[in-house]
């Protein structure tokens, strides 16, 4: 089956912006979000075990979402408030709940 031509650009920054956002920007969301998700949940040890499998998953969800975006550019400003949301979390979750 082709690919859908609404999805598709013409343009290699757009093209390039789209993939790296996929594949640096999707791995980076996904670890952050089991980190925050370690800090923030009762059990860590589980959420870290358990990130083995399951941030490959997030990252390729993200990764495919990544080539549905109009804009590259949007796309990793997106991912940029998402990262940064993430860390925030992740710095108020070392405050309020350290992992000993």
């Amino acid at each position: 089956m082709p690919a859908n031509r609404k999805y598709l650009t013409d343009s290699p920054w757009q093209r390039g912006a789209k993939i790296s956002a996929g594949i640096l920007g999707g791995y980076i969301i996904s670890a952050l979000l089991h980190i925050a998700l370690a800090y923030w949940l009762p059990n860590y040890k589980l959420v870290l075990i358990t990130s083995a499998y399951s941030l490959y998953i997030v990252w390729v969800a993200i990764m495919i979402v990544s080539f549905m975006a109009k804009n590259g550019w949007r796309l990793w400003a997106l991912y940029l408030i998402i990262c940064i949301v993430l860390a925030v979390s992740i710095y108020f979750g070392k405050i309020y709940n350290p992992i000993n």
